[in-house]
């Protein structure tokens, strides 16, 4: 069946991003640290079209990756995520599925080489949803991010499934996922662990 689902890296005091970020340093001080564990894995590379340098890993985290790549059929994500990041997608996004952005500004479709679009979403969450389920068909519907795209599908009763990347790193600062949910208690119930170096997966289903 398929399900709304969101992944994300997380350092053990609750940020995703570090201290000071900014449109030029989206991940702020030290907020590299949380994505050190992918750079390696031979299913984030292949996705991001990188062949050399680096070692290719093929281990249980690259497994956990190739399963969200396989499992999903279209994007959702916040403007500021899209701004930020398109600069360095490129020609060929390591999405490869259709993207939907949320935004209050109105702006053509763009369509990118390897089956990945970004269509602008003016008109709310459910919206954007109702157009990313036609357009994944049986597959599920991932929430990319930032936070504050998370939040919202958290607080609507939108999400069914999320997977925290735990990094065992302290920062300090910065952005927090889990701020300002004023939504009233959402229940989380534990559904898979997946322990290796450098992070911890931990799988969540979201109770309705």
């Amino acid at each position: 069946m398929r399900k709304v689902t969101f992944d994300i890296s997380m350092s053990l005091d609750g940020y995703i991003t570090g201290p000071d970020n900014s449109s030029e340093h989206p991940l702020g001080e030290n907020g590299e640290m949380l994505h050190q564990w992918l750079y390696r894995l031979a299913s984030w590379r292949k996705r991001h079209g990188i062949s050399s340098g680096k070692i290719n890993k093929v281990n249980k985290d690259a497994k956990v990756v190739e399963e969200s790549f396989k499992s999903t059929g279209a994007v959702i994500m916040g403007r500021r995520m899209y701004d930020h990041g398109v600069k360095y997608w490129g020609d060929n996004p390591p999405f490869h599925v259709p993207v939907f952005v949320l935004t209050h500004e109105r702006k053509e479709k763009i369509v990118k080489e390897g089956a990945t679009s970004f269509t602008f979403v003016t008109d709310g969450i459910k919206s954007a949803l109702l157009q990313a389920k036609a357009a994944a068909g049986n597959k599920n519907v991932a929430i990319a991010g930032g936070a504050d795209t998370a939040r919202q599908f958290m607080k609507a009763g939108l999400l069914d499934e999320m997977q925290i990347h735990f990094v065992p790193i302290l920062l300090g600062g910065g952005i927090r996922l889990f701020d300002r949910l004023d939504s009233g208690p959402i229940t989380l119930k534990r559904n898979r662990v997946i322990e290796s170096t450098g992070v911890t997966h931990i799988r969540f289903r979201v109770s309705k």
